[in-house]
């Protein structure tokens, strides 16, 4: 008796592996169809970030809704309205409760969001992040701006706009991975290239204009001879040329940013801000969307993988970065 049970539950374990790699197949040969890659409607994808109403989500956005046109599927966009780890938390929970085809979303706290990403694979849906990382969850991909080498160009840039010395401040966003990263690589590129210079201090400014500006020139009264500002995102970076412009030192301190918003190219334009990191923003919700779209078709083998294949889609994508001045600052304007 015992050895037929063990031959009936043989047969069914065969059984069930037939079905299962029958549907994996048929799954992976359904999103192929003349002319290329394809999706059905009902397929939606989720993009999930901070504070939505940010203009530098826009452009990611704009990528993902391009992918989705061309893969025939259909995104939606959520976010939490501010700058709150607890509302977006929430709000991915309700994002996952409605079982989409993916999630794409950028971490506003690495280790905060670990738990609700990794409930969300649990399910069975695929997440990638980009933009900002969770490193120790269990994310299928990370696509963003190498931020440690994005800090790293404006150090340098910073170096060759002040001739190699001066006093610099940060204006940042601590605990958030990528301000983090960018705020690293610009303290030891000055430490390792450039002893002339040196970060004097680290302010928070919590990505809001006004508490960036209130930073900026507490750091301006403290620090007399200060020659520079770091700042690590959009809207801090107006908040210091605002800062700069109330204590009439415009002509004085040399300020680099980050990201392409419309007032920071603005400041640009009118030389208050010397340069701003761009980042491959398009790229980042473009190929959120494309990687999504391959785990949710098992058209790829999700990284890493348990049997040590060889993941044809990498774990990390750097998106690239460029340099805007007012050389270039017309190249950026939204058209």
């Amino acid at each position: 008796m015992k050895k037929m049970m063990l031959v009936y539950g043989a047969l069914l374990l065969a059984f069930f592996t037939y079905v299962f790699m029958y549907r994996l197949e048929d799954k992976r040969s359904s999103a192929w169809e003349e002319g290329g890659l394809h999706g059905s409607m009902g397929e939606n994808y989720v993009m999930v970030t901070f504070q939505s109403g940010m203009e530098y989500w826009k452009n990611i956005l704009k990528g993902f809704e391009d992918g989705g046109d061309a893969l025939g599927v259909t995104v939606d966009y959520r976010g939490s309205t501010q700058y709150d780890v607890e509302e977006q938390i929430t709000v991915l929970e309700q994002v996952i409760a409605k079982k989409p085809a993916g999630i794409a979303l950028s971490a506003i706290d690495s280790k905060a969001l670990t738990s609700t990403i990794n409930k969300a694979v649990d399910a069975g849906i695929p997440v990638v992040l980009f933009d900002a990382d969770a490193p120790d969850s269990k994310a299928y991909s990370f696509l963003a701006t190498n931020n440690y080498n994005a800090g790293v160009a404006a150090a340098d840039k910073m170096a060759q706009l002040l001739g190699r010395e001066g006093e610099i401040g940060i204006v940042t966003q601590p605990g958030q991975q990528n301000h983090d990263d960018r705020s690293e690589g610009f303290r030891d590129t000055l430490e390792q290239r450039y002893p002339g210079m040196s970060v004097v201090e680290i302010r928070e400014g919590k990505g809001d204009t006004l508490v960036a500006k209130e930073a900026a020139a507490d750091m301006l009264d403290k620090h007399p001879d200060l020659k520079g500002i770091f700042v690590t995102e959009a809207s801090g970076g107006m908040g210091v040329a605002d800062a700069v412009i109330g204590a009439d030192k415009a002509n004085r301190i040399t300020i680099i940013g980050f990201d392409t918003n419309k007032g920071t190219l603005d400041r640009i334009s009118d030389g208050t801000i010397a340069a701003t990191i761009a980042q491959g923003t398009w790229n980042m919700g473009y190929w959120s969307l494309q990687y999504l779209f391959h785990l949710h078709h098992g058209l790829t083998v999700p990284a890493p993988t348990l049997g040590n294949d060889v993941s044809p889609l990498p774990t990390r994508v750097d998106t690239g970065i460029s340099i805007v001045t007012r050389e270039n600052v017309n190249d950026y304007y939204a058209k």
